[in-house]
């Protein structure tokens, strides 16, 4: 496994050809990827870069996009948040079977005390807290708009409100600023540059294509980093992307999970017979956001795909194009 130095822009690469994959199909990737809004396309293997394109203009200023651009994770970013989760753990600092008023105080909800105190870490990292997703706005973190609508774990439910508030309860747990310490035990190691902003209630990452490939990569190693482990807590690692609770087998710690049996979406209590990306090999493992934002892995291939871009369709969590993306691909990589 290669890794790229942890400043610079020097990245080894691949040639696709040299890997056996039918390079004549790549032009109509790279058709489907910018007919859809893509910004950035990268493909890894093995670390070493085997695509990388570019397209369109940044998010401002409208110079075109390159390298050096950044662009939103949007949930893509959960996956950020559940790394950091679980160094804070292997730290002695985050227990993620105690109550988030261990870490958040009580009184962060709606609920009553002893309803509050059913709800775990654990709960949410796995969108199953109980509280409603269907008020006004699921995004707001305040107690008025944290409600009960079932017992924890009883219920799977795309909400984005108790995701956010990890960020407090890894504050909680460590005592120190979520960037900062986002920055020293994860960021500044893998060479990530990048910044978390507040968009209404929501904390959202930006950076580089390249840094979200970093990320990508050090997950695919094992959560390692050049002889260095990054997530030195394998169980919660292999917890992180596998599935976490018998509700929605497509989700583990806020990654979606592929090649399983059945899923579920955002906004519905339905669940679908087959994987969220058919198209896609069935190991896939992804952080996905809005707009079809994309960090994924796949082991039996030892590849890690990243794309940022704007939105193919206006769903949270947009399958569909991904599945678009692995159609083209399967016709490319053997």
């Amino acid at each position: 496994m290669y890794f790229p130095p942890l400043t610079g822009s020097e990245w080894e690469t691949t040639d696709p050809q040299k890997l056996g994959w039918n390079t004549a199909k790549i032009p109509e990737l790279k058709t489907l990827l910018a007919s859809n809004g893509t910004r950035a396309f990268i493909i890894l293997h093995n670390g070493r870069i085997v695509m990388e394109e570019y397209f369109g203009q940044r998010l401002t200023g409208g110079q075109p996009f390159d390298q050096n651009a950044l662009w939103y994770w949007a949930s893509a970013g959960k996956t950020l948040t559940a790394t950091l989760a679980g160094i804070a753990k292997h730290e002695g600092k985050l227990d993620v079977t105690k109550p988030s008023a261990t870490y958040l105080g009580t009184g962060w909800t709606s609920l009553s005390p002893a309803q509050e105190s059913k709800i775990t870490v654990w709960h949410q990292l796995t969108m199953t807290s109980g509280l409603d997703d269907g008020v006004a706005d699921p995004f707001d973190t305040r107690p008025v708009a944290l409600v009960f609508k079932a017992e924890p774990g009883t219920r799977w439910a795309y909400h984005n409100a108790p995701y956010t508030l990890l960020d407090k309860v890894i504050e909680g747990a460590t005592s120190q600023n979520f960037a900062t310490y986002f920055d020293a035990k994860l960021a500044s190691k893998i060479g990530m540059t990048g910044s978390w902003q507040k968009v209404d209630f929501n904390n959202v990452y930006f950076s580089n294509a390249r840094s979200m490939a970093r990320f990508g990569l050090m997950v695919s190693a094992n959560g390692s980093w050049n002889r260095e482990q990054i997530i030195q807590d394998k169980e919660f690692l292999q917890s992180m992307i596998n599935t976490s609770q018998n509700i929605n087998e497509s989700y583990g710690y806020l990654w979606w999970l592929n090649g399983k049996s059945t899923f579920m979406v955002p906004g519905l209590q339905t669940r679908f017979p087959g994987s969220p990306t058919p198209n896609a090999p069935d190991d896939m493992y992804c952080g996905m956001g809005k707009d079809g934002q994309y960090v994924c892995v796949v082991p039996s291939k030892n590849l890690v795909l990243v794309r940022m871009g704007s939105s193919p369709d206006q769903s949270l969590v947009p399958f569909m194009f991904l599945d678009d993306i692995w159609g083209v691909l399967t016709n490319i990589i053997p």
